[in-house]
């Protein structure tokens, strides 16, 4: 599976967000999205997932794909988490098959085991991302996609999530978006600048 983006623009409220953009993610690929604020990358990412219409350009999948859109697994910039259930539970939720006492044990690989079974509005910035992280790597897809997922973690807890994250995605691709490549290993890079 390719995802191929051609020549995408995009404007918003009469501003240039993006300008042809053109880029390929593959199966197997961890890319890294980098830019200032104000430079696309969400726009660019919710342009591939079909929740922005592209000014210009289009977003085609190649290959033996057996979707009209992309199937992903995706950190917003924003945790999107369900308030009154515990972070197991968010992580349940997304996969039938999925209980929340095995969502813990995937949990406690990354937080303590005491915060897993508490409603996520009680955790703390951290431990909440790490719940939307693992709650996306969960959910059965063809890539991974994650806008500023490790904001607030230190550089150790950083490298164990992007660890974490590389182990169970397999042979799915994976985005990070982030304003730098601080903290990470070196990633393929597509830097975005202002228009």
């Amino acid at each position: 599976m390719t995802i191929e983006v051609e020549k995408i623009s995009f404007i918003s409220e009469g501003r240039s967000v993006l300008k042809d953009i053109s880029w390929e993610v593959s199966s197997d690929d961890t890319w890294l999205l980098t830019g200032e604020a104000g430079s696309g990358k969400t726009a660019l990412l919710s342009i591939m997932l079909g929740l922005l219409k592209p000014s210009e350009g289009r977003v085609r999948l190649l290959g033996d794909y057996k979707y009209d859109r992309v199937n992903a697994g995706m950190v917003f910039q924003e945790d999107r988490l369900f308030e009154d259930m515990s972070a197991a539970e968010n992580v349940a939720i997304v996969r039938e098959v999925t209980s929340p006492a095995v969502a813990a044990e995937e949990l406690e690989k990354l937080m303590p085991s005491e915060l897993v079974n508490i409603p996520v509005r009680d955790l703390d910035p951290v431990n909440r991302r790490i719940t939307a992280i693992v709650r996306a790597t969960s959910v059965p897809s063809d890539i991974l996609m994650m806008d500023e997922p490790f904001r607030g973690m230190d550089d150790e807890l950083r490298k164990k999530v992007y660890i974490y994250v590389k182990q169970v995605a397999g042979h799915k691709g994976i985005i990070i978006a982030q304003r730098t490549a601080e903290g990470l290993p070196p990633l393929r890079t597509l830097n975005l600048s202002a228009p």
